[in-house]
């Protein structure tokens, strides 16, 4: 140990933190959560790496999630020259992205229990491979029926939609989480948003096909990134093995040389077993957790009518009320979201953090309970219905095409709010249940997706474009919101009462149960201490 280290140690001891108003949450180790090993192994244990490298499997995470969104929404622009190739109507075109949207969320039910008990990155190379052999079928599909089987397939590959969330909490601390979520999901949604553009310029100049084409390109370049780069984040935490030292917990060479041993193709743990119970029940069952349910139904349905709800709609409503061609659908909605997007994470990710660091703060540096997080998503839950309303107005009422664009814009901002908001919130509630958490959310955003997409046009016509966007205003924003003003004054409680979840993964049964059991004792202890 370093003598400004242990000088530190003696004039603060670790059951106090630094008194006055220079706290550093940000070098506070002491509260840490979760901590982490001290161990021979330790080198291995992702929370010791350099911020560097965490950031750097951040991003893999998050581009390959950010290629399952683009692989589902990349043909969106071009309905209309599909459409008249396979003898359809663009309506039926779009069917083919509504089955992605679909299996989307039912392949985490598959990747999650594998990834829990033979490790991430396995999980991360087949089905990134899955993605290439997948749009390379839909390029060069005969005919509508086969361009849709191979949409099956590809709609399963997006296992880091589900899965990324989880590699987060292997990866960053209670108190990084926020932004670090807020990465990954803006990035996961600016996938879908990019996506038209790209497809509109790849549509307009090549033909459909080679936007299947491109993608498989884009899937295989980041195939090999991930082969090379991309290393094994699960790690089994031995809380008898822990450190509160600076120096230990995130080591920069002894974290490097982890990185490069956790970069084998699998990785064995032999305290973990998979069992057949392990598939699809886990997640379900998280829905008992109002902390769990209530949030990912908020962010499902507001995911459904702001993000999914323009994607499957926007090429034939602007093709019929503006003229527009393939490129010029993509580059305008696609911008619109893009730009929303991106502002829309500047706002969350650091908004969440900010909350949790005041609340530590004002707690004499105790990790706040995740409620606290619930206080920044008032953005979110104003904006997105503002832009919805936006949207269906200027297009009943066949305003000028920067009307629809901007209520997109404006939709998606408060989207991004939400998302982060709800994410960390919910992971943070049940952290050992981090992967079936997130495996619930996309379930939910995906199958609410894809059920608006079946009849979101033929509503509108039939009722008008102001009264159906009205109608998804109230149902997302109104009573989609209730429950989360519920969880803001009562959540902590609720889950008090509930208790801690058994028997729903690996990380929850037997030793592992206990194992996180001794983690949050100490924690507890802790924060006890802090408190006198």
């Amino acid at each position: 140990m370093s003598p400004d280290s242990e000088s530190s140690k003696q004039t603060h001891p670790p059951s106090s933190p630094r008194p006055g108003p220079d706290l550093d949450m940000a070098h506070d180790r002491q509260t840490f959560h979760p901590r982490p090993s001290s161990s021979s192994s330790s080198a291995s244990d992702p929370l010791n790496w350099a911020l560097w490298l965490k950031s750097a499997v951040l991003i893999q995470v998050c581009l390959l999630a950010a290629l399952g969104t683009l692989n589902t929404a990349i043909i969106n622009p071009a309905y209309v020259p599909l459409a008249a190739e396979f003898h359809i109507s663009t309506v039926t075109a779009s069917y083919q992205t509504t089955v992605v949207v679909a299996l989307n969320g039912l392949g985490p039910f598959l990747w999650i229990p594998l990834a829990n008990v033979y490790g991430r990155r396995p999980v991360y190379l087949f089905t990134t491979l899955l993605g290439v052999a997948s749009a390379l079928g839909c390029a060069y599909a005969r005919n509508f029926g086969q361009l849709v089987a191979a949409r099956v397939f590809n709609g399963l590959f997006p296992a880091a939609l589900a899965l990324g969330p989880a590699t987060v909490v292997d990866l960053f601390f209670f108190h990084q989480r926020g932004r670090a979520m807020g990465v990954f999901t803006v990035v996961l949604t600016s996938g879908a948003h990019v996506a038209p553009i790209v497809g509109g310029l790849v549509g307009q100049f090549l033909g459909w096909r080679w936007i299947f084409k491109f993608t498989a390109i884009l899937d295989a370049v980041m195939l090999v990134v991930v082969v090379v780069a991309l290393p094994e984040t699960l790690y089994i935490r031995d809380p008898a093995a822990m450190t509160g030292t600076a120096r230990r917990r995130e080591g920069g060479e002894s974290g490097w040389a982890g990185y490069r041993r956790r970069l084998r193709l699998w990785s064995s743990y032999p305290e973990l077993k998979l069992r057949a119970n392990q598939f699809v029940v886990p997640a379900f069952k998280m829905a008992k957790y109002p902390s769990v349910l209530f949030p990912a139904l908020y962010y499902g349905a507001q995911y459904g009518f702001a993000s999914i709800l323009p994607a499957v709609t926007v090429a034939t409503i602007f093709s019929t009320r503006f003229g527009w061609n393939t490129l010029e659908i993509g580059l305008a909605y696609g911008a619109a979201l893009t730009i929303g997007g991106v502002l829309g994470e500047f706002v969350g990710g650091v908004v969440v953090d900010a909350i949790v660091k005041r609340e530590r703060r004002i707690r004499g540096g105790v990790n706040p309970p995740p409620e606290a997080r619930l206080k920044a998503i008032w953005t979110g839950a104003i904006l997105v219905p503002s832009g919805l309303l936006i949207y269906g107005f200027t297009l009943e009422y066949r305003t000028a095409w920067i009307g629809p664009l901007m209520g997109m814009g404006i939709a998606v901002f408060g989207l991004q709010v939400i998302a982060t908001t709800c994410y960390t919130y919910s992971v943070d509630c049940y952290r050992s249940e981090s992967s079936e958490t997130a495996q619930l959310f996309n379930f939910i955003r995906q199958e609410f997706g894809m059920t608006f997409a079946f009849y979101t046009i033929l509503l509108c016509d039939r009722i008008g474009y102001q009264f159906a966007f009205l109608l998804f205003a109230i149902f997302g924003s109104v009573l989609g919101f209730l429950p989360i003003i519920f969880l803001m004054f009562k959540g902590e409680a609720v889950r008090k009462r509930l208790g801690v979840p058994r028997n729903v993964n690996v990380f929850d049964t037997g030793n592992m149960a206990e194992r996180a059991d001794a983690e949050t004792e100490e924690v507890v202890q802790e924060n006890k201490g802090s408190r006198a």
